[in-house]
């Protein structure tokens, strides 16, 4: 079954001078938020980011394929501690996402946990819609 996701943005001004606000999303889990240039650029001085937010979205979407896969593997995670970074170089676009991950996994060796996240990080769709124009880079802990 297909899902569709939707948010509202508003923007004010030019570029370098300009402000927005990501008035909300659909599900109303979060917003509003600010946006601006420096915040994208420089220093985000309390406002997001559209790299913030593929963040956040690279993140949680590998959490959720790589429990997944775990799962299916029969070793099910007690946690999985997950961060991705997502640079963004002005003039050039988004450069890279770098995923890392803390597992507490019982039952599993370090070997079956390194490919079960690698799996993830190559089937996760946030993964899928960066490949090809990001570098995406995973380390990957089990405790």
């Amino acid at each position: 079954m297909a899902t569709e996701r939707t948010a509202h943005m508003t923007w004010r001004g030019d570029l370098m001078s300009g402000e927005g606000r990501i008035e909300r999303v659909g599900s109303g889990a979060f917003g509003p938020l600010d946006v601006n240039w420096t915040a994208r650029a420089e220093q985000p001085d309390g406002k997001t980011s559209p790299e913030e937010l593929i963040a956040a979205a690279h993140a949680s979407c590998f959490a959720m394929a790589l429990s997944n896969g775990l799962g299916q593997a029969g070793t099910p995670p007690v946690e999985l501690d997950v961060s991705a970074s997502v640079r963004f170089v002005p003039g050039t676009g988004i450069t890279r996402s770098a995923l890392d991950v803390t597992a507490t996994v019982p039952r599993i060796d370090d070997d079956a946990f390194q490919e079960a996240a690698e799996q993830a990080k190559l089937g996760c769709p946030v993964s899928e819609a960066l490949r090809g124009n990001v570098e995406i880079v995973l380390n990957a802990t089990l405790r």
